[in-house]
């Protein structure tokens, strides 16, 4: 079981773990054992988590979450598997704890009175800067 907080914990039965071979440094080893962990967690079909949770964590991951509803994460950052499986074990975690913050809601404010006379006022300098550069009229 993951424990997320103390509302939200994940079975084992939601998450898989597939081992696959990893690309990158380990010479001959990376050729011959399987480091690198692909976890896959069936996210729309969780009991644990509520809607909200879900529609933010899809937002959240991105690219890493499929059509079926599953995140999956690939990890295969060291040549230890069982350091693989915790990383993306704690990337998971993270992941639906970001997921369960609400983002604040935005209240839109209004330029002062002052920044706008501000912004008015270089625009008028700025404009009179470029009526300068005109052509001169030759004197008669």
């Amino acid at each position: 079981m993951l424990r997320i907080n103390d509302r939200i914990s994940i079975e084992d039965w939601e998450i898989t773990e597939q081992f696959i071979r990893a690309s990158g440094p380990g010479g001959q080893n990376v050729n011959k054992v399987s480091s690198a962990v692909e976890l896959r967690f069936e996210a729309e079909r969780s009991p644990n988590l509520p809607q909200q949770v879900k529609t933010r964590l899809r937002k959240l991951a991105g690219r890493r979450w499929t059509k079926e509803g599953a995140l999956v994460l690939q990890v295969d950052e060291t040549r230890s598997q069982v350091r693989n499986r915790e990383i993306a074990r704690e990337r998971l975690a993270d992941l639906i704890q970001r997921a369960c913050e609400k983002p604040k809601r935005r209240i839109p404010t209004r330029p002062t009175l002052g920044s706008k006379r501000r912004r008015l006022e270089s625009k008028k300098q700025r404009g009179e800067v470029k009526n300068l550069r005109g052509k001169i009229d030759p004197a008669p």
